[in-house]
């Protein structure tokens, strides 16, 4: 036992990063602009060199979405004042979720600072290909459904290292996984700072 630990010190030592492994990215944020709850337009450029969580809901939903920002709350409080953290939620039904919707969502039902939890909507192709393509919360196969047939509807959670790159899916409607985000979250944000 004793010959196992002095052994890791080594290597711990000696290569760098071994005792404190990076989370290899799964895909990278492709570029991006939407609006956000108060109308102006975020993009892409706006989030880099920021540690975030990317999720999709609708304000209109009953089931998923409410548990879902309900469970991100803490992760709210608890990052709110890191300069650099964010949460980005993008509509999924961008036909009813317009800026005043959103503003009224983030104000009323949230109470959150829009600067530290965006709420974002935009054109639905482009909302969709993010979750499908950039965020790999959503099967890109489910493209093949058109107009009105295509709803995404997820509680994957996505984070995002400084360097835009997916690093982990989190299910958001398990306080397990929400825990263990939080802990990434902290990792992350203390890497190159």
């Amino acid at each position: 036992m004793l010959l196992v630990a002095a052994f890791f010190l080594v290597l711990s030592y000696t290569i760098p990063g071994f005792a404190h492994p990076k989370m290899q990215p799964i895909g990278t944020v492709q570029p991006f602009a939407f609006y956000n709850q108060d109308g102006k337009t975020v993009t892409d450029k706006n989030v880099t060199g920021k540690v975030y969580v990317a999720t999709f809901f609708f304000t209109t939903c009953t089931s998923v979405c409410p548990r879902l920002n309900n469970n991100l709350k803490p992760v709210y409080s608890q990052f709110k004042n890191e300069r650099d953290f964010l949460i980005l939620s993008f509509t999924c039904d961008p036909s009813n979720d317009s800026v005043p919707r959103l503003k009224w969502y983030a104000d009323s039902i949230l109470k959150v600072d829009a600067s530290k939890w965006v709420f974002l909507t935009g054109n639905k192709d482009s909302l969709y290909a993010m979750a499908r393509h950039s965020y790999m919360i959503d099967d890109p196969k489910n493209e093949t459904q058109t107009g009105e047939t295509d709803f995404l509807h997820t509680q994957l959670i996505a984070l995002v290292n400084r360097k835009g790159e997916v690093v982990k899916i989190y299910d958001g409607l398990k306080s397990s996984e929400i825990n263990q985000m939080q802990v990434e979250i902290k990792k992350l944000l203390k890497e190159d700072s």
